[in-house]
């Protein structure tokens, strides 16, 4: 594959749904890193380090919704704060287990999520956020 996303940020607080998401995601070889948080500070955290002068900047996040410390309502609201220089092109998709439709209408309402999907992430789903938002890696997948 010539293209990949450089990163995929999985935040979830489930060790289980984590393995998960990655597989999926690792089966498809769309992407160079996948790294997982279990909370939105330790998310926060990742973003804001620096390897070499540069920062992580994933190109595709997978949020979750309930999780100790910082749920993932707060950490969307705590991304869109951060400097310009810890955001890449990214997609931010909330994943979920969650059915309580506040939470759908509370995501299309919010400023930088653009999805919301119910977790576990199938190759289905994947594939389908694959080609409405990365185009030329969709091309490739076939």
């Amino acid at each position: 594959m010539n293209h990949k996303l450089n990163c995929i940020l999985l935040i979830d607080d489930d060790k289980t749904t984590n393995t998960l998401n990655e597989m999926v995601i690792r089966q498809t070889g769309c992407a160079d890193k996948v790294v997982t948080a279990r909370n939105g500070i330790e998310a926060l955290q990742y973003l804001k380090s620096e390897d070499k002068g540069k920062y992580p900047r994933p190109d595709l996040i997978f949020l979750d919704v309930n999780m100790p410390g910082m749920d993932g309502w707060e950490f969307i609201q705590e991304y869109n704060k951060l400097d310009k220089k810890y955001h890449g092109n990214v997609i931010v998709v909330m994943l979920t287990t969650s059915i309580n439709p506040d939470d759908r209408y509370r995501s299309l309402e919010m400023a930088g999520l653009n999805d919301f999907m119910n977790k576990p992430l199938t190759r289905v789903q994947f594939t389908e956020i694959i080609r409405k938002n990365f185009p030329q890696l969709a091309a490739e997948m076939g």
